[in-house]
């Protein structure tokens, strides 16, 4: 799954309707700019592309005060609302997939109510404990690595990696039972990371 694809459609999403500055300035806002790809270029090829698609509807507006061209707003078609949460809930449920997609999830997440969250992550809980099982049938960490040669760093290295992202799922699922955050359908406060149009990100 590509990250990008979430970011800008959570984006658009959130504003309603939104032209590729304010996508950009809230992404640079979130820092996605840092530990993702989503560099200007790939987030205006994106909104095009997936106008293209028909996932985004695009709208011609008043062209620019520098008088340049038409700018361009777009907003989430049916089929896009679908994608975004199939993605969305794909990515919150997986295990292994790049950390730029589970960060994106996870600063989506309180779009999806409160108890699908948790069963999406219980769900991500019990793959990487099926894939822990299926690396500890050839490698036993007690063990150590060194039972297999300098290849069994590999497999001690996936079991630490299984074990940490299974303690870090555990410790948000807890948060996310004690009540953290605002979920969709509890009536909490508006996502935080939207900007005014006016608003410059200070981060740009």
């Amino acid at each position: 799954m590509s990250a990008i694809r979430l970011l800008v459609l959570g984006a658009v999403r959130q504003h309603g309707r939104a032209h590729g500055y304010q996508v950009r300035a809230d992404l640079e806002y979130w820092g996605a700019h840092e530990w993702s790809n989503t560099k200007p270029g790939s987030i205006y090829h994106a909104l095009k592309q997936m106008a293209k698609q028909g996932v985004l509807l695009a709208h011609e507006v008043a062209p620019s005060a520098a008088g340049g061209p038409p700018r361009t707003e777009y907003e989430l078609t049916d089929a896009g609302r679908a994608e975004y949460f199939k993605l969305l809930r794909e990515a919150l449920c997986t295990y292994g997939q790049k950390t730029d997609v589970l960060s994106a999830a996870i600063g989506f997440m309180v779009d999806l109510p409160r108890g699908e969250v948790l069963e999406l992550l219980r769900e991500r809980l019990a793959k990487l404990a099926g894939w822990r099982s299926s690396v500890t049938e050839h490698y036993t960490p007690e063990g150590g690595p060194e039972q297999l040669g300098h290849i069994g760093e590999i497999m001690h290295m996936w079991v630490h990696s299984a074990d940490a992202e299974a303690q870090w799922t555990r410790g948000l699922i807890e948060r996310i039972e004690g009540g953290a955050y605002s979920f969709a359908g509890e009536g909490g406060d508006p996502f935080e990371g939207v900007l005014a149009e006016s608003q410059e990100t200070p981060y740009v």
